[in-house]
């Protein structure tokens, strides 16, 4: 890769011998990211709450690579009890080298998880932080492991009601999006300050796919008028993967923040990414560890950053 034409699928380096969890990973951006991890060689846990969904996107991949080394991670993130158990079935992996946090949800009417979140809360950061905090002792026992958190262009300008986390008193279904994917962008933030601070070897990085065409926006009824110059506009699924995949398998440094680097970031190759000044505040960051550390009931046991 080079400064000038940036990452690709075409640089993901082979990954032999590694395993990767990718949640969400039957669609969108999440299949794209394991058919290519598994092209390179890599073991791929497909972190899904479908089973049937999961094994036909397994089935198509393998029609690509014959030998693609996959398996179904059963999770539910709106459900924490769903969460702990896949921990607990992927403490029994030989080896966890990266997790990437993908699966997510946009704008659905107002829905709650099993523990009585508002969904986009619970799904897209409340399941992400606990996720990664039950599996950050198994990414510990391999060096140089990665945590790949999903951010979204939406984050910037967003906005947290502390007072109603979770939608009692309104709901938004946009706001409630945007606050989730600020919530991503700095838990990835924080988690870097909290690893690096206990002197860990895990890498924490975060990466957005700019405006993918995925299925993520099907609650969006209003995009499809848009559906004509779609493909010009916005990022396909395999291209908002590459971010993902350079966060995942190229040479980054813990912190950093990856993303399409065309059209105001919105397509093209991935590079380094910006973020709001709020993504990196660490007073609202510590703030976010401590609610969700609350909320969840899990706590990753790492000290804050002085």
């Amino acid at each position: 890769m080079s400064k000038s034409t940036g990452f690709t699928e075409a640089d993901v380096p082979d990954q032999a011998g590694k395993c990767f969890i990718v949640t969400g990973a039957n669609t969108g951006v999440g299949y794209e990211v394991t058919r290519v991890l598994a092209q390179r060689g890599a073991r791929v846990l497909l972190a899904c709450r479908d089973e049937a969904k999961a094994q036909e996107a397994m089935a198509r991949i393998r029609l690509r690579t014959s030998s693609a080394n996959l398996d179904f991670l059963s999770i539910d993130f709106a459900d924490l009890d769903s969460i702990r158990t896949a921990a607990e079935r992927v403490a029994r992996e030989p080896r966890l080298d990266v997790l990437v946090n993908n699966a997510g949800v946009m704008a659905p009417p107002l829905m709650r998880t099993k523990q009585g979140f508002e969904l986009q809360w619970g799904v897209n950061h409340l399941g992400c932080f606990a996720l990664t905090s039950l599996l950050l002792p198994k990414l510990g026992d391999t060096q140089g492991s990665r945590v790949v958190t999903t951010s979204s262009v939406a984050h910037k300008g967003a906005q947290f009601d502390w007072n109603d986390l979770n939608a009692q008193n309104s709901y938004d279904r946009m706001k409630r999006y945007a606050a989730s994917k600020l919530a991503n962008a700095l838990f990835f933030f924080e988690l870097d300050r909290r690893l690096r601070a206990a002197g860990s070897s895990i890498t924490a990085v975060g990466c957005h796919p700019g405006i993918a065409s995925t299925s993520l926006a099907r609650n969006m009824g209003w995009l499809q008028i848009f559906n004509p110059i779609a493909g010009v506009l916005l990022n396909s699924a395999d291209k908002g993967a590459w971010p993902a995949l350079q966060a995942a398998t190229g040479v980054v440094k813990s912190g950093a923040y990856l993303g399409p680097t065309g059209l105001r970031g919105i397509r093209g190759v991935s590079g380094e990414s910006s973020r709001s000044a709020d993504a990196q505040d660490a007073a609202l960051a510590q703030r976010l560890w401590d609610v969700s550390v609350a909320m969840t009931g899990i706590d990753p046991g790492l000290s804050p950053a002085s």
